[in-house]
């Protein structure tokens, strides 16, 4: 499972300490350059921000561990076309014909139609595809057919039929439909299913297989297509040899080149199962796999690789394709590790009913780390910490990883702005709260949501995957618990006895008003006025905020306060939103371990998807002051391989690049390794 939502920079201090010598006595050979601060800023357009960021500690890796680290993300890239295929049927085929556009139109590029059509294009390169990356919406472009036409002829550009018409029309228009009392595969725009396939053909499908041992249940779906064919329903296996094969032999060449300099015995091994499960597409492979790598801890290089989070899938069944390979970070790993190590310690201390705790909470290994390159859906739009394995059997037998993506969250707070949170923040003492202990706050929130609330809870016996009993809200109510573990544990004294933070209750105040003030608030400049709530986060925000408001009206633990026209949410009382916190997370983990669907929809309906209208046109007016785009994502540093005359690498060099459009049109080129149908 993943969270999208701290350090600050010491070296520029460094640089201007001059130890006290006289400027003027200085010899030459001694003055050093001083470095200009990092920009982590690229550009900005429609509702999107693209930023960079540094891979601290690269010089200090070992030829061999940068080796390990460039084949990796070779490796990531390699199957980049995956995503954009399984977003929607038509992604590729128009992606190619619009980059071709872009590169070979001569035309007048300063009409307001060009820059329409170029900010389609990277509206269409952030997201993988024509389907807003959050919203799901379909993108709509602002410009006409006519116009696109004129710069297909110009271009000698082919793109015609469905293809065509679908950037201008209503077909398709969402890529993952969860709304209530829909068929939401057969309106879901995501390619994980054919034309015809229904979501009481993928119950009936999946109802009929049986795993080998009931008590490690395979992840059916996981890897593979369905279709209909002569209306008999059929999988196509992503492998080697099937769909997506050309793409995944490219991946398995460049995991076979990293297998050859892994750092330990435990590593090399679980590359090679790895290989293995993309070679083959065996479920039960891919089980041993995960295995396999949640065990391999030792080492500096990790990576996450796979078809792994099936958000994409209305249906929960279908993992979308994704990479990030991380350096360790030892200093921050090494004081995030307590959270770990005092696993059991927050379990057995949960307000969870005594048969939905885990006696023994094992291998939940935690590690603050650095990116060094992302592919698929994690990038461009990357998560900030991540939990894996998924499968609740293999969490509960052998453990987790959990991680948090430390540059990122650099990049992240170094180049926002707070305007935007003296706008909505109650009062100035919600503000130095912030300012003094959000990023503590959001840190930790990060830490207790993977390490703790995933890891957390166990099912009942006999109780299915949640996919199987919670269907179009399981990830929804995932994300929701491990919130509301997190936000348990962010108002608790044993946060400083732990020695992670210095004032638990200021941390825990900075975090509940933060929550309440974004899932009641400030998310909403995400969506369109008129738009429900459809995004899994998203919808967890906002039913665990709306229900602890309502729970709280009686004793007024958080105010609705109206001045001047505009809205705010004051926590009057601390401890008591804890309370209701608590006895929310209680009643997700049951409705989890008891496999309670009629309560998951109560709740997410109820809660999580309707919008207040009046509020939401008053929180978008608010927000018009603000330029700061409200999404943001990240161009990938470049890794550059130098090798000597026998061909073998001696060197790999980190370059940043200088455009979005660069490196989107550069990995176009270097990774075009599927058909515009597959």
């Amino acid at each position: 499972m993943n969270l999208k939502k701290v350090l600050s920079m010491m070296l520029l201090g460094f640089l201007l300490f001059s130890c006290g010598n006289d400027k003027s006595n200085t010899k030459q050979d001694d003055v050093k350059v001083e470095e200009a601060p990092f920009n982590y800023n690229v550009e900005q357009f429609a509702d999107v921000k693209i930023l960079r960021y540094q891979i601290p500690g690269w010089d200090n890796l070992t030829l061999k561990e940068k080796k390990l680290v460039y084949y990796l993300t070779q490796a990531g890239l390699s199957g980049r076309d995956i995503i954009w295929d399984q977003n929607y049927k038509h992604n590729l085929k128009i992606r190619k014909a619009l980059e071709q556009v872009y590169t070979n139109f001569k035309g007048d590029k300063t009409t307001s139609n060009w820059a329409a059509f170029e900010t389609y294009l990277k509206r269409v390169w952030f997201s993988n595809g024509i389907h807003h990356h959050y919203s799901n919406d379909k993108i709509k472009p602002d410009f006409s057919a006519d116009y696109l036409k004129q710069l297909l002829a110009e271009t000698n550009t082919v793109l015609e039929g469905e293809a065509f018409d679908v950037i201008f029309n209503d077909v398709d228009s969402k890529k993952v439909n969860q709304a209530k009392g829909v068929d939401n595969v057969a309106l879901s725009a995501v390619n994980f299913y054919g034309e015809g396939v229904t979501n009481k053909d993928v119950e009936t499908f999946y109802a009929s297989m049986k795993s080998p041992d009931p008590n490690k249940p395979l992840s059916f779906g996981l890897n593979s297509q369905l279709v209909k064919e002569n209306g008999k329903l059929k999988e196509r296996v992503y492998k080697s040899g099937g769909l997506y094969g050309a793409a995944i032999d490219e991946v398995i060449k460049w995991l076979e080149l990293a297998k050859g300099v892994a750092e330990n015995e435990a590593q090399a091994n679980a590359l090679g199962l790895l290989i293995s499960y993309y070679k083959t597409g065996d479920l039960q492979t891919w089980d041993d796999y995960n295995v396999a790598w949640t065990a391999a801890t030792e080492g500096n290089i990790d990576y996450i690789n796979s078809f792994i989070e099936v958000y994409n899938d209305p249906l929960g069944y279908r993992g979308s394709y994704e990479t990030i390979v991380q350096i360790k970070d030892f200093e921050m790993s090494k004081k995030m590790a307590v959270v770990s190590d005092n696993a059991q310690w927050f379990e057995d201390h949960s307000p969870l009913m005594d048969a939905h705790k885990k006696k023994n909470v094992v291998g939940v290994s935690y590690k603050t780390v650095n990116v060094a390159g992302e592919a698929g859906d994690a990038s461009p739009s990357t998560p900030i910490g991540v939990n894996l394995p998924n499968a609740n059997w293999i969490r509960a037998a052998v453990g987790s990883k959990s991680v948090s993506l430390g540059n990122i969250v650099e990049a992240y707070n170094n180049a926002g702005s707070a305007d935007r949170l003296k706008e909505f923040v109650n009062d100035p003492e919600e503000l130095e709260l912030d300012e003094a202990y959000g990023q503590t706050a959001d840190k930790l929130h990060t830490a207790l949501h993977e390490v703790i609330g995933h890891a957390s809870g166990q099912l009942n016996p006999g109780v299915g995957e949640t996919k199987e009993t919670l269907k179009n809200y399981a990830s929804t109510l995932e994300e929701g618990r491990a919130d509301l573990v997190a936000l348990y544990y962010l108002y608790d004294p044993k946060l400083k006895e732990l020695g992670l933070v210095d004032d638990w209750e200021k941390t825990g105040k900075a975090a509940y008003n933060a929550y309440i003030r974004n899932g009641l608030l400030t998310q909403l400049i995400r969506l369109n006025l008129g738009d429900e709530v459809e995004e899994a986060h998203m919808r967890n925000r906002q039913w665990v905020s709306a229900w602890v408001f309502e729970k709280g009206k009686a004793d007024n633990v958080i105010e609705k306060i109206t001045r001047n026209g505009k809205t705010y949410y004051n926590i009057n009382d601390y401890a008591k939103l804890r309370t209701l916190f608590g006895e929310l997370l209680r009643e997700t983990q049951r409705i989890k371990s008891e496999g309670d669907y009629k309560a998951v929809q109560a709740l997410v309906e109820g809660y999580g998807v309707k919008v207040d209208q009046k509020l939401h046109a008053e929180v978008l007016e608010r927000n018009k002051q603000f330029t700061s785009a409200p999404y943001s994502g990240f161009v990938n540093p470049v890794l550059e391989a130098k090798t000597n005359d026998a061909g073998d690498i001696i060197e790999v060099n980190v370059i940043q690049p200088e455009t979005f459009a660069g490196q989107m049109l550069d990995y176009g080129k270097k990774y075009n390794f599927l058909l515009e149908v597959n």
